[in-house]
């Protein structure tokens, strides 16, 4: 690519330097790492404990308190599951837009985004969340919130500003699989065949993340692709969530995911005023 299509500079980066040369694969490579270790220390200590001083928690937020968990919450995810798709979206959305950005500013925003996340989701939920209603839609204050979605979504922002008319597919499959399972176990708590129906669910999802690598382009349509242009993603991701939500409980953070998409969003548009030739040029060649 050459580089005048670029926001900041792009270097030729082969598979096997990728580690040492591509920011999103440290930050991938990173956040496993975490994840791991957790899980590890999980079976020393006291699993609640190390959450509550490493997950973000939005009441002790906003009184001042463990104010680290902004940024160790990015790092850490609820399972294997969370894990693996937000590094998905990660590699996917991050390697573009980071060739674009060029790696120093994509370090700094995308660490920004997630910070910014944080803060948005412990303050809705703290100001907001008090009620039942609230809590459906902002979260409850007292509920951990953690991963690497705020910053990620922060990253879909910028991308939707940058390159609204790119391609991209959302893999809605494996995520219509996690809302049918928290619906189940929400409407028939203590049914039996919740139990056998959610494991045919966690099955497919397990096919879902072999069909994704096995470029057979019949198995890929078992995690049902949706394509659509990058401005209309986060619509799609947030929004639906969001009614759903209304009557079931979702183990997803709408609100910090919608925090992490406005810093995105403005950050893109100051680039726009910012860069106004260059990113007219992105425009015209991603679309």
């Amino acid at each position: 690519m050459p580089e005048v299509y670029h926001i900041g500079p792009l270097k030729k980066r082969s598979f096997f330097s990728l580690f040492n040369f591509s920011v999103t694969m440290q930050l991938i490579f990173l956040n496993v790492l975490c994840f791991i270790i957790f899980e590890i220390a999980s079976l020393f200590y006291n699993r609640q404990i190390l959450a509550s001083l490493f997950y973000l928690t939005p009441s002790l937020i906003v009184s001042g308190q463990n104010l680290w968990t902004l940024v160790t919450s990015m790092f850490l995810h609820g399972g294997i599951f969370h894990l693996f798709f937000n590094m998905i979206s990660l590699f996917y959305v991050g390697m573009f837009l980071e060739g674009i950005i060029g790696k120093k500013r994509f370090l700094s925003f995308y660490l920004i985004a997630g910070i910014f996340a944080g803060i948005f989701f412990a303050l809705s939920a703290s100001f907001f969340g008090t009620t039942a209603i609230g809590a459906k839609i902002f979260g409850n204050p007292n509920i951990v919130g953690v991963g690497a979605s705020g910053a990620i979504f922060g990253l879909v922002g910028l991308l939707s500003v940058l390159t609204p008319r790119k391609k991209i597919s959302l893999i809605a499959g494996p995520l219509f699989a996690i809302v049918l399972q928290s619906t189940l176990s929400f409407a028939f708590p203590n049914e039996p065949f919740v139990g056998i129906l959610s494991a045919i669910l966690t099955f497919y999802i397990i096919l879902s993340i072999f069909s994704m690598f096995s470029f057979n382009p019949r198995l890929i349509k078992l995690i049902l692709p949706i394509n659509m242009n990058f401005w209309f993603l986060p619509i799609v991701a947030i929004v639906p969530l969001v009614i759903i939500g209304l009557f079931v409980p979702l183990p997803i953070g709408n609100s910090a995911h919608f925090g992490g998409l406005v810093v995105g969003v403005v950050y893109g548009f100051y680039l726009r005023k910012k860069f106004p030739n260059k990113t007219k040029h992105i425009q015209r060649t991603f679309r």
